[in-house]
Order: C-alpha cells, then sequence, then structure tokens
C-alpha cells in the first residue's frame, strides 16, 4: 500500500463520530476467513459463551473505538434466498454486536429502486470513503482499495448508506 493512503486502522483511529460499513455481496471469499468458514459448513458454531474462541483484536478495535464514542454501524444487502455464505455470516453476527457495531440487512428485493455505489464501503465522519474491491470469486481485487475525499462521493455514499438503513431490518430480526 503506499505510504500516503492510510489503512483501514488509521482511519477508524482517527474517526471522531461515525463509520458507516455497506456490504453488498452474496459471497465473499477471503482468504483469513477460510478455515472459519469451512468449520461453520462442517457444523461448528459460535456461541456467546465461547467467547474466548471468536474475539478477536478487532473486537477489541471496535470496543475501544465506541469507547471513544464513535458510532459504527453495518448494512448488508443480500440476495434471497440467501448463499450458504450468507447464513455463515449471520451465525456469527453476534459478535460484531457484542463488540458494539449495530447491524441491519436488507433483502435485494427491497432496495433495487436505490441508488448504490458499485462496491462495498466504509465511510468515516461522512468525509472519507474507502471502497473495497473483490473479484468475481469473493476475494479482495486491491489490497490498496480506493480511497476518496471527492464531494459528490462521499454525498453518495451517505446518501446510500443512510437509504439502506432506513429500509434494513436490524439483525436480531432479519431470518435466513
Amino acid at each position: 500500500m503506499p505510504s500516503n493512503v492510510p489503512d483501514f486502522r488509521t482511519l477508524l483511529r482517527e474517526t471522531k463520530k461515525s463509520a458507516v460499513h455497506l456490504e453488498m455481496r452474496d459471497q465473499y471469499s477471503v482468504a483469513d476467513e477460510a478455515d472459519q468458514f469451512a468449520a461453520w459448513q462442517a457444523g461448528h458454531r459460535y456461541t456467546l459463551e465461547s467467547r474466548a474462541e471468536w474475539w478477536h483484536p478487532f473486537h477489541d478495535f471496535v470496543v475501544e473505538t465506541i469507547g471513544r464514542g464513535v458510532t459504527i454501524r453495518r448494512a448488508r444487502i443480500v440476495s434471497e434466498p440467501v448463499t450458504e455464505y450468507i447464513r455463515y455470516e449471520h451465525s456469527h453476527t453476534f459478535t460484531n454486536i457484542a463488540a458494539g457495531e449495530q447491524i441491519r440487512w436488507l433483502p435485494r428485493s427491497r432496495a433495487f429502486d436505490l441508488a448504490l455505489p458499485g462496491a462495498d464501503f466504509w465511510l468515516f465522519d461522512s468525509r472519507i470513503v474507502r471502497f473495497n474491491l473483490f473479484t468475481g470469486d469473493g476475494e479482495w481485487a486491491d489490497p490498496r482499495n480506493v480511497l476518496t475525499e471527492e464531494p459528490a462521493i462521499v454525498d453518495l455514499c451517505t446518501r446510500a448508506f443512510e437509504a439502506v438503513w432506513e429500509r434494513a431490518t436490524p439483525h436480531e430480526d432479519f431470518k435466513v
């Protein structure tokens, strides 16, 4: 990654009020999830009681960030019926919620009339957008991602996220 492009942790560490994340893929195949996904497919499930097994430094970072007064919201647009990957993701979303994130789900059939950017993104303090680019198979396409403060793009992402959030169902009420 070029030295002038801050990494995700730096961006979140510098966030003062809010970070929002919009996920729009039905399948991710990132290497760092492969073992957990395979275990889930074999029947393994996380529980609140097995916190030592699933609590990671990312969760600590979220707790620390929220402790500074930052709100973290995540919305996921999914096709129905959901893919096996989305069932896996849904089954352990409680881990993100335990760290303090707010998470909602929106069926793609209820998002067809929304203006959405062409890639997943994080939006920090409604001023910086970091797009997450993936290959068709769901692997990271560009480890640097794409970062912008262009007002028109920030506005598109802000409006898109808020429109999705307004329509989406809170995690505890969304059934897969």
